[in-house]
């Protein structure tokens, strides 16, 4: 059979097609000082929800403690940092002012626990989409986060360590 040329814009896009799982999962981390945020994502929003929710965690592989001091969007009219407490057979969210991350500290932003609320959406979140978070943490500084909008959690997310009890100030 004779061989076919391949003319070289289908090449390009056949490699970058297979290097798009690749760069997504890299796109997953982000670095701030000693701070490695990964594993951003947040839950699709039905219909016209005023407010969602994005995850992640946050390890500290310095030698000194930071604290998360607050974060913005664009995608919300306020974003607030939140924790979810029991008040006797009903959880409630609750605002919460930092969140600390200690030396050697991995801190899980989950479901259930300690998240970031996006209040007053300007916009569905959508399966696919993408946000972006402006994170302020009192020693790295400032750092912008891309957050994916997926169903359920992304699977390295269930398996990262979480500190316990977290401190908030």
């Amino acid at each position: 059979m004779p061989e076919i040329p391949v003319p070289k814009f289908r090449l390009y896009a056949l490699v970058a097609l297979l290097l798009l799982p690749v760069t997504t999962a890299l796109a997953q981390n982000h670095q701030a000082g000693s701070l490695t945020i990964r594993d951003a994502w947040a839950r699709p929003t039905a219909g016209q929800t005023p407010n969602g929710a994005a995850y992640m965690t946050i390890t500290n592989k310095g030698q000194v403690p930071d604290r998360l001091l607050s974060i913005e969007s664009a995608a919300s009219a306020k974003t607030e940092l939140h924790t979810t407490v029991a008040e006797g057979t009903v959880m409630r969210m609750r605002p919460v002012p930092s969140i600390d991350v200690g030396p050697g500290e991995t801190v899980a932003l989950k479901p259930g626990g300690l998240h970031v609320m996006l209040i007053g959406l300007k916009a569905p979140l959508a399966a696919g989409r993408k946000l972006s978070l402006l994170m302020t943490f009192e020693k790295a500084g400032t750092t912008n986060v891309e957050v994916t909008v997926r169903r359920g959690a992304p699977p390295a997310a269930g398996h990262a360590p979480t500190h316990a009890p977290h401190k908030t100030h």
